[in-house]
C-alpha cells in the first residue's frame, strides 16, 4: 500500500487531462467479497492548468446499512501548480490527529492550548527525506487517521477491515523503517506535538492488542508475536529515536505496555478474557497503558597530549506510564492502577568492534554498607533496709539501618558503560522486577506496596513517574581515545532495558506482572578541538 506514491503521480496522470474527468480511486483495502471496500479518491475540481486544484475523499462501499458508497472524510483542497501541492493535505491529516489525540490522565498539555502546526517544518520534511522514507511515514500518518473514521464512525466490518488490512501491514513497516523521519518530525515539531501523536499511536496499537489477545481474527494473531515470545527489535510496534544536542545524548522510546515483553506473572496467559468480570475490567484498564522512557546523558570532551578523553554522566532519566483514553474526572474502575517503573539499564558507548578507545573508567564503586550496631545498658538498684542489697541488671541492644527505594550500580560491558537503577521493596527488600510470586496469594510482596502513589516515603511521583537526576546518580564515566581520531565525527551507542511492574494498589487482588521492553540507537560524538585564536 503506497498511498503517498499514488498521489504524488496524479498531476501526470493521462487520465487528468481533462478538468471534468472521472474522479481516480485508490483501494485502501477489501474483502474477498469485492463489494466491500475501504477507498480513497481524488477528484479535480477546477478548469485550467494553473488553478488545477484536487480534492481527496475516504469512502466505504458495501458495508451496510451503506450498501451504496458512503464518504466518511474529505480533505481541504490542494493547488496542483503550488511548489508543494499536498503539503495542506498532510498538515491537514497531523493536525487533525493531534486534536483527536486521546487524553492521557493528569496532562499538563490539554489539546485546546495546543497551537497549528506551521507548514515550514512540515515541508522542509518533505525536502529532507528519500521518497521512500516519506512514503512510509505518510502512510501511518494517513492509517492513524482512519483510525477514528473507520472504527468509531463506520460499522463494525469497516473497523474490522481496518485492522487486518490497513493498521497491520502499515506498523509492521513503520517500526522498522520510520526512524529518521520520525526523528527528524519529533525534533521540528516539538515535544508536545510529539507527546500527542504518540499517545494517539498508542491508544491505537492498545486497542489492537486486546483484539488480538481476545482472539478476534486469526489474521490478527499472525502478524504479532505473543508477549510470551522473545522480543525483537523489527516485530513489535514500539518506536524510538536518539539524538545529540547541545552537549546530551538523549534516548526517547514509547512502548504500549501489551506490546512489551511479559517476564513474570502470577495471572493465566490470555490477559483478557478471564472469567471474573472484575479481573477482565481490571485487566482492560491495565491494556490502555504505555512507557514513556527520556534519557539524558551529559558529555563532554577533552583534549591532551597524547589522548582524547570523553566523559559522560546522567543528566536525567524520566520513566512515565501514561494512562491514554482517560480524563482525570472520568468515572471509570481502577483508574488508580497501572504499571510503574521497577528498573532501568542505561548504556553508552563506542560502536561495537571499536579499536580507538584505550580504556574505561567507571564512577561509582559497588556499595558495601556498613551497619552500626548500638548497645544500651541500663543498670537498676534496689536497697533495702535488709542485710543484703538487690541489684538487677538489664541490656538493651538496637540496630538502625536505612533503607532505599532504588539501588543505583555502574557497570562496563567491553567498552560500553552501564548505569543500572533497580527498585527493592522497602519491606521485604526484594527486587520489584525479578519478583516471582511463591505463594497462593502473592501478598507477601503487595503490602510494602500498596498506596505507592501517597506518603513521604514514597518511591515515585503522585503521577506514578521516576526521575532520577544528575545530583542523585551524578558520578561519570570516561573513555580515553585515540589522538588521531580529533577532528572526526565518531557514532556512538546509546540503549536502554526497561521494565515496568504491576502489584495493587489501592484494589484488592493479588494480581502480578513484569514486562520488559528494550531499545538501542546511534547518537553523534563530535570530536572537534574549537580553537580559540
Amino acid at each position: 500500500m503506497d498511498i503517498w506514491s499514488w498521489i504524488c503521480d496524479l498531476p501526470n496522470s493521462v487520465e487528468w487531462n481533462q478538468p471534468d474527468s472521472s474522479p481516480l480511486e485508490f483501494q485502501l483495502a477489501s474483502e474477498e467479497n469485492p463489494t466491500r471496500s475501504i477507498h480513497l479518491k481524488a477528484e479535480r475540481t477546477s478548469g485550467s492548468d494553473s488553478e488545477a486544484v484536487v480534492t481527496f475523499t475516504v469512502c466505504l462501499q458495501g458495508f451496510h446499512p451503506f450498501n451504496a458508497e458512503k464518504p466518511l472524510w474529505v480533505s481541504q483542497k490542494c493547488h496542483l501548480s503550488s511548489q508543494n501541492p499536498f503539503l495542506p493535505l498532510l498538515l491537514q491529516l497531523l493536525q487533525e490527529i493531534i486534536s483527536l489525540s486521546p487524553t492521557a490522565h493528569d496532562s499538563t498539555c490539554p489539546r485546546s492550548q495546543l497551537q497549528k502546526l506551521k507548514p515550514d517544518p512540515i515541508q522542509w520534511i518533505m525536502d529532507s527525506h528519500t521518497p521512500e522514507s516519506l512514503s512510509t511515514f505518510f502512510n501511518l500518518v494517513f492509517t492513524t487517521r482512519l483510525f477514528w473514521l473507520c472504527v468509531c464512525d463506520a460499522p463494525a466490518e469497516a473497523g474490522s477491515l481496518y485492522f487486518h488490512s490497513l493498521l497491520a501491514p502499515t506498523l509492521q513497516t513503520a517500526s522498522s523503517k520510520l526512524a529518521s523521519v520520525l526523528r527528524t518530525f519529533f525534533i521540528t515539531v516539538g515535544v508536545d506535538t510529539e507527546l500527542c501523536f504518540m499517545r494517539t499511536l498508542g491508544y491505537i496499537i492498545a486497542k489492537w492488542c486486546i483484539i488480538r489477545e481476545l482472539g478476534v481474527g486469526v489474521g490478527l494473531k499472525t502478524l504479532l508475536p505473543s508477549p510470551h515470545s522473545p522480543p525483537s527489535r523489527n516485530e513489535n510496534p514500539r518506536f524510538s529515536y536518539a539524538a545529540e544536542a547541545h552537549g546530551l545524548w538523549i534516548l526517547k522510546g514509547y512502548a504500549p505496555v501489551m506490546t512489551m515483553k511479559l517476564t513474570r506473572t502470577n495471572g493465566q496467559k490470555n490477559q483478557l478474557p478471564c472469567i471474573d468480570a472484575r479481573d477482565s475490567i481490571l485487566r482492560y484498564a491495565l491494556a490502555h497503558q504505555q512507557l514513556e522512557a527520556h534519557v539524558q546523558i551529559e558529555y563532554s570532551v577533552g583534549f591532551h597530549d597524547g589522548f582524547i578523553q570523553v566523559r559522560a554522566r546522567v543528566d536525567n532519566v524520566r520513566l512515565h506510564v501514561a494512562r491514554l483514553g482517560f480524563n482525570q474526572d472520568d468515572d471509570v474502575d481502577f483508574i488508580e492502577e497501572k504499571h510503574f517503573p521497577s528498573r532501568v539499564r542505561v548504556w553508552v558507548g563506542p560502536e561495537i568492534g571499536a579499536t580507538y578507545v584505550a580504556g574505561l573508567s567507571l564512577g561509582r564503586s559497588t556499595e558495601n554498607k556498613e551497619s552500626e550496631v548500638g548497645i544500651q545498658k541500663i543498670v537498676k538498684g534496689d536497697f533495702e533496709k535488709s542485710h543484703v542489697s538487690k541489684v538487677k541488671a538489664s541490656a538493651r541492644s538496637s540496630r538502625r539501618l536505612r533503607t532505599r527505594s532504588w539501588r543505583m550500580d555502574q557497570d562496563a560491558e567491553g567498552n560500553a558503560a552501564v548505569f543500572d537503577v533497580v527498585l527493592h521493596d522497602n519491606t521485604t527488600g526484594q527486587e520489584v522486577g525479578s519478583w516471582k510470586p511463591t505463594g497462593p496469594t502473592g501478598d507477601e510482596a503487595v503490602n510494602g506496596l500498596r498506596g505507592r502513589y501517597a506518603g513521604a516515603n514514597r518511591a515515585f511521583t503522585k503521577k506514578g513517574s521516576v526521575v532520577i537526576a544528575g545530583d542523585e546518580y551524578g558520578e561519570e564515566v570516561g573513555w580515553r581515545l585515540s589522538k588521531e581520531m580529533e577532528g572526526s565525527v565518531l557514532k556512538w551507542r546509546i540503549g536502554g532495558e526497561f521494565w515496568v511492574s504491576y502489584l495493587p494498589n489501592q484494589t484488592k487482588g493479588s494480581y502480578f506482572e513484569t514486562r520488559y521492553v528494550e531499545w538501542c540507537d546511534e547518537v553523534d560524538l563530535p570530536l572537534i578541538h574549537a580553537k580559540i585564536p
